[in-house]
């Protein structure tokens, strides 16, 4: 089969963990990422290039450094005509693969490296030491770099009313989406925990045999579920090890060219891995205004359109990693795209096991997904990337072999946008009586509650938000099915019993 020359190719994936305990000698994230960038030329198995058209790296939350990417090309001694900085989204690995793709394509590009990484481990260690880290802020010549290409707008997704509750982290509203599904499903409270605990287990088994996880071991669905020392209830219904696991030091970098230019670097096809397709979508900004907590369109109008353009079928597909940052999100996803929990979806472990290095995750899945098309000819993958709560959303299609057409992008972005949006009202304007119809309940580091926060609709479908630090309420939730029951709704925003 003859290739057009202005086909893209993945053809180099590294990753890099740090596990270094001496806060002295441990390396920060563009430290990282300079060692995964030449770590993935490696693996092309070609001779480092001198220049490459652009070096785009994730927005990383471990560095104050302004151009990531100019320092990356002095490290590496890869000189680039453009250093792109993406804004925050663990969407932004997939659609940056959408977009260099696009580029090469078009011909407005022929080499791009892409790159991520956190030290977030060594600097939390460092602050709770008291010891500064010169890499954190960066040296003269960094803070002379030009300012970088910014990739990606940036997307408002907290609403007035939910900034007044203080109900603004993903920790406390991943579980609002939990505990609605929870209901939905109509299972009991023990019913669904172990219901979370075993898909979170299987989890664990795949990243106990990822030699690039984090959390090499697998976990019992026990020990998932169950509170303890190392496993403090954090936002019910999640433990410690239901969270994304943030505290890591890892790295990632990409590699994508042209069919023509990586024949002229003389990588083996045997590297080669093709983007056959991708799209991006997001999800009506606000919380506030989704229609439900069960449902995400964006990720099946997202995927549904992503398979029409690779011309597959979701059984076709081989390889899949979802994203998976909460429980909550990996069952959005999955009955989304059509999938059953019992089905294999992560490569990786998820971020829980494998690492969540922010907005790093995907980089990872889709290096974990370059090596696992190379070893299986012939396999389909599909990558799902997430950001921020359960709101953008960037899919992925790959395969080893060339497919027969050109690689294809497409948003069904008008299409999310049309669909219904819930108004939404503050405390004092819709006070009186109100059913639950999300909630979480935050625990303190030594295990016991400190405040439930819920999502409240009034008897016309309009939503509010309402927060609690009643013991009695919160133990109630914690031992009770909260979903559905009637409550009172006060002007100040608090929740209290009817009763």
């Amino acid at each position: 089969m003859t290739l057009d020359p202005r086909t893209p190719v993945l053809v180099g994936q590294a990753q890099v963990l740090q596990r270094e305990d001496d806060i002295s000698r441990a390396r920060g994230p563009i430290e990282l990422m300079s060692d995964a960038v030449q770590k993935a030329f490696a693996d092309a198995g070609c001779a480092q290039p001198s220049h490459v058209d652009a070096i785009h790296v994730l927005r990383s939350l471990s560095t104050k450094v302004h151009n990531p990417a100019a320092v990356i090309s002095r490290a590496t001694g890869i000189s680039a005509r453009t250093h792109g900085y993406t804004t925050h989204g663990g969407n932004l690995p997939q659609a940056l693969v959408n977009l260099s793709a696009l580029d090469i394509q078009a011909g407005r590009a022929d080499c791009i490296v892409l790159a991520g990484g956190e030290s977030s481990r060594t600097r939390r260690r460092a602050r709770a030491a008291e010891v500064n880290l010169g890499w954190v802020t960066g040296d003269e010549a960094s803070a002379s770099d030009p300012q970088p290409t910014p990739i990606g707008g940036e997307l408002e997704m907290l609403h007035p009313l939910e900034i007044e509750r203080n109900i603004v982290l993903p920790i406390e509203i991943y579980p609002m989406f939990e505990t609605a599904l929870r209901a939905a499903a109509g299972m009991s409270i023990p019913q669904h925990r172990q219901h979370i605990s075993e898909l979170w287990s299987r989890f664990s088994a795949v990243a106990a045999n990822n030699p690039h996880a984090w959390i090499q071991e697998q976990f019992s669905a026990e020990q998932i579920s169950t509170p303890s020392d190392s496993n403090r209830m954090v936002g019910l219904p999640y433990t410690k090890l239901m969270n994304s696991n943030n505290d890591v030091d890892m790295a990632a970098a990409l590699v994508m060219c042209s069919v023509e230019r990586a024949e002229s670097l003389g990588i083996p096809r045997d590297r080669w891995v093709f983007p056959v397709a991708g799209t991006d979508a997001h999800e009506h900004n606000f919380i506030s205004h989704r229609w439900s907590f069960t449902e995400t369109p964006a990720i099946r109008l997202g995927a549904k359109r992503l398979l029409e353009l690779a011309k597959w079928s979701i059984d076709e597909i081989d390889v899949i990693d979802l994203y998976s940052c909460f429980p909550s999100a990996v069952q959005l996803g999955a009955s989304s795209l059509g999938l059953g929990l019992d089905a294999q979806l992560t490569c990786t472990g998820g971020l829980s096991f494998a690492g969540g290095p922010f907005n790093n995750y995907v980089m990872h899945a889709i290096a974990t997904t370059m090596s696992k098309l190379r070893h299986d000819i012939g396999a389909k993958a599909l990558v799902w990337a997430n950001g921020g709560y359960a709101t953008k959303h960037s899919f992925g299609a790959y395969q080893s072999t060339p497919p027969n057409h050109p690689f294809l992008h497409d948003s069904p972005q008008r299409e999310v946008d049309a669909l219904p949006q819930r108004k939404a009202a503050t405390a004092s304007e819709v006070a009186g009586d109100v059913t639950v119809e999300a909630y979480s309940v935050m625990h303190d580091r030594d295990g016991s509650p400190s405040r439930l926060a819920a999502s409240v609709l009034t008897h016309d479908g309009i939503r509010s938000w309402a927060v609690t630090s009643d013991d009695s309420i919160m133990r109630h939730a914690i031992d009770h099915e909260f979903v559905g029951e009637v409550v009172r709704l006060l002007p100040t925003g608090e929740l209290v019993s009817r009763s």
